[in-house]
């Protein structure tokens, strides 16, 4: 069963320096309907406008990534890290027992394009980490690379939770094809273009609850880029 959220049903916010969808509940946006899935409690579409970001804030028992569609992403925190993330960066913050940190767009001219993910972490006041890797187009052309694990296979970065995430570029007569144990859910997000799941239409911004199913089906991309979580079977997150 594929049950399809609609771009245009999410959260929306205009700040100025930042325009933001939320898929799930977050800050002023609440949905008694839309509180996560499973484990997949945030997913944040932001557009932060060029020079202006996120000041120092804090978080914890959480674990927090990010994952760029365009432009770049400064990020500092209390345990002294500095970067710089750009498409194709897969940065994963394990906020445990408490961490500061902001995110800055850094350029003059661009706005960035990032989405921001929340997991529930499996445990809990853990020595906060902070990890990047760099995917490839090549490595997510036409299939779905695994990003996100918690056994840090095929060079994914590590989770604390039960979770697997995989993202995928689809365009024209690419496909690709994902397994389903009969015990998981799976959460899809297209961040930009388009493409058919399970023969399903989905269009940039649209998400899909996924149960009951044993294998997802990527077909009929244009110019698409997705994201997809392999979960738990908890409706609702066990936070």
């Amino acid at each position: 069963m594929i049950e399809l959220r609609k771009a245009e049903h999410r959260g929306h916010f205009n700040f100025g320096w930042l325009d933001t969808w939320h898929t799930f509940s977050f800050g002023n946006y609440r949905d008694p309907q839309q509180q996560g899935f499973s484990d997949l409690l945030v997913i944040n579409d932001d557009v932060v406008k060029e020079g202006l970001g996120f000041g120092m804030h804090p978080h914890r028992d959480m674990e927090i990534f990010t994952y760029i569609l365009s432009g770049q992403l400064e990020h500092k925190d209390s345990m002294g890290t500095g970067s710089i993330i750009r498409p194709g960066d897969v940065q994963m913050m394990s906020a445990g027992s408490g961490i500061r940190h902001s995110e800055f767009n850094p350029s003059a001219t661009e706005p960035v394009h990032l989405l921001q993910i929340w997991i529930v972490p499996d445990r809990q006041g853990v020595t906060p980490r902070y990890q990047q890797v760099h995917f490839s187009e090549a490595e997510k052309r036409g299939k779905l690379r695994l990003i996100i694990s918690p056994d840090s296979a095929d060079g994914s970065l590590n989770v604390y939770q039960n979770v697997r995430v995989y993202a995928g570029l689809f365009d024209g007569v690419e496909r690709a094809e994902l397994p389903l144990a009969p015990d998981r859910f799976a959460y899809v997000h297209v961040a930009r273009g388009s493409l058919d799941i399970n023969g399903v239409r989905l269009q940039a911004g649209d998400g899909a609850r996924v149960r009951q199913e044993t294998a997802l089906q990527f077909s009929n991309g244009t110019q698409s880029e997705v994201l997809v979580w392999d979960l738990r079977p908890n409706e609702l997150p066990g936070y």
